[in-house]
């Protein structure tokens, strides 16, 4: 869902402007054009800014409300966690500028994956933003670490952002250079 026109939202709701990473209330009546729904968030065009509205808040968008994650997931044996899940479920959080998740986009620099004494895992992540002066870090940083403990018998979840080595684009998947126009 985006580019489908203006819409008025129905109540007051949290949001954080985008790329300043500063959280402000947008008020019932605000025109708003969704510019990108993905990961469970929806980035929206709002006076001349882009903001971040929570999946929890969808409603004021006029639209169905979504968890921002799914609560952390109390099945499994507590084994470690299956490395393959933990990278599927990082595929779910998105740069809220650009229509690509942060494994495609190069954010991911390292995944450790730590079986602990008392069953399941922790998992210690590495990344960095696409620009080091972006205020989203801590936001996305936050998101990574909620949705890695909705995988099942991941225990703690760790991250990390750092700026050495520098994103730039060659860090992208061609499936992700490729959606921004890049190939």
């Amino acid at each position: 869902m985006t580019g489908e026109g203006i819409i008025t939202l129905k109540r007051d709701c949290d949001a954080t402007l985008i790329p300043a990473g500063t959280r402000i209330e947008l008020q019932a009546g605000t025109p708003v054009t969704v510019t990108q729904a993905l990961g469970g968030t929806y980035t929206v065009a709002v006076h001349g800014n882009l903001a971040r509205i929570d999946g929890k808040d969808a409603d004021a968008l006029g639209l169905e409300t979504k968890e921002k994650v799914a609560p952390p997931e109390q099945a499994g044996n507590g084994t470690a966690a299956d490395e393959e899940a933990i990278w599927e479920q990082l595929r779910t959080c998105y740069d809220p500028e650009i229509p690509v998740n942060i494994v495609d986009l190069g954010l991911i620099y390292d995944c450790k994956i730590t079986t602990l004494e008392t069953g399941g895992s922790r998992v210690d992540i590495t990344m960095t933003l696409t620009a080091p002066g972006c205020g989203m870090g801590d936001i996305l940083a936050e998101d990574v670490r909620q949705k890695l403990l909705g995988v099942p018998n991941v225990r703690e979840a760790n991250v990390e952002v750092v700026f050495d080595p520098p994103w730039d684009q060659s860090m992208m998947s061609e499936a992700a250079q490729l959606e921004v126009g890049l190939l």
